[in-house]
């Protein structure tokens, strides 16, 4: 067979990041070792929070040019509580690729994996199911780089909302919800916010493109409300930045926390694949970080690679997470286990080899 060859930036950054991506990186070396068609070339670089103590520059634009040219972006956690940049703050080189990049889809899964990991009574493994899909490069970030005056008397940012940015963020979650059980749910708040109501009439728009896929909308209050009381209600939702970058941390709450929250920013021609926790400096080289999250955005990630032995390959990771995490004592602190985040990883490498 002919070997099929991929680049991967590989971004560990601050905190737990280094760790987490460690052990993902022995994951995917289990997968080149089951199906030597697949050799992923791993092109380490350093950007952060603590790269921006080192150099000043938290994103060189020569290692931006480097990553930009790779087939794919594996990225740990950016950014520290107490490094701050000039506008005060947390130094966040993942937007700027997101940006940069024109990555508009923030995928955010969620999926229960045991009971235990749930604080909702009487779920089952699989009764959670869900995607968040994103708007990721405009919405209430839009204004994120604009700086103030420190004696100013008032700061504003806006909320940015395009005809072209909403109608692919809606047609990509709609082909998501195609594949999955055809239901797409909008969350905005249009009843108070123009820039939402304008968000709603282009999602009614595109949804006449897809006439086999039910549509439900929702204030962002109430969604937040159903997520809790009726998650299983949930198939694909799409929404604006601010309010996926919030909902999406609930909906992880709902399945055993960050740990447990992968995530992948697509563009046309880029993609960036990252847990969505941050780099919580608190546990950082305790070697307690779950990898979950890290492991099942690398799936995700060999998912986009899209070749029959990725997909496959992506497959025999999301089992072998599952068979591990449906004993709820093979588990990290955060869930109420014991295990560190290197047994963990050896656990779902045993289950790759046993599920093949």
């Amino acid at each position: 067979m002919t070997p099929e060859n991929y680049r991967i930036a590989s971004l560990p950054g601050d905190g737990i990041g280094p760790e987490v991506i460690e052990e993902t990186w022995r994951v995917l070396q289990k997968v080149e070792q089951m199906r030597p068609v697949i050799r992923l070339e791993r092109q380490e670089y350093s950007i952060g929070a603590a790269e921006f103590l080192r150099s000043g520059d938290p994103f060189p634009e020569a290692v931006f040019q480097e990553v930009a040219r790779c087939d794919a972006i594996l990225l740990g956690a950016m950014g520290l509580p107490d490094v701050r940049g000039p506008g005060g703050t947390e130094i966040a080189p993942q937007l700027d690729l997101r940006e940069r990049l024109d990555l508009f889809a923030g995928v955010r899964p969620v999926r229960l994996f045991h009971p235990a990991h749930t604080p909702l009574r009487g779920k089952e493994a699989g009764a959670i199911d869900l995607v968040l899909v994103r708007e990721s490069t405009e919405g209430l970030f839009s204004t994120r780089k604009r700086r103030w005056p420190d004696d100013a008397e008032a700061v504003t940012d806006e909320m940015r909302v395009t005809r072209a940015a909403s109608e692919r963020l809606f047609r990509f979650a709609f082909s998501l919800a195609m594949r999955r059980r055809r239901h797409v749910t909008l969350v905005d708040k249009s009843n108070v916010l123009p820039s939402m109501a304008f968000f709603r009439r282009i999602f009614d728009e595109i949804a006449e493109e897809f006439p086999g896929v039910r549509t439900s909308r929702l204030y962002v209050d109430a969604a937040a409300l159903a997520l809790v009381r009726r998650p299983e209600g949930f198939d694909v939702i799409v929404t604006e930045n601010m309010f996926g970058d919030i909902l999406s941390d609930l909906a992880a709450a709902l399945v055993g926390g960050m740990g447990m929250a992968p995530s992948a920013d697509i563009g046309e021609r880029h993609a960036v694949f990252q847990p969505a926790h941050g780099s919580a400096p608190d546990i950082a080289g305790r070697g307690i970080a779950n990898p979950v999250a890290s492991i099942l955005s690398a799936a995700m990630m060999l998912e986009w690679l899209g070749s029959e032995a990725c997909l496959d390959a992506a497959e025999s990771i999301r089992r072998a997470v599952a068979a591990v995490l449906s004993d709820p004592e093979r588990a990290t602190p955060d869930l109420g286990g014991r295990l560190t985040s290197s047994q963990l990883t050896e656990a779902i490498v045993a289950a790759m080899e046993d599920g093949q």
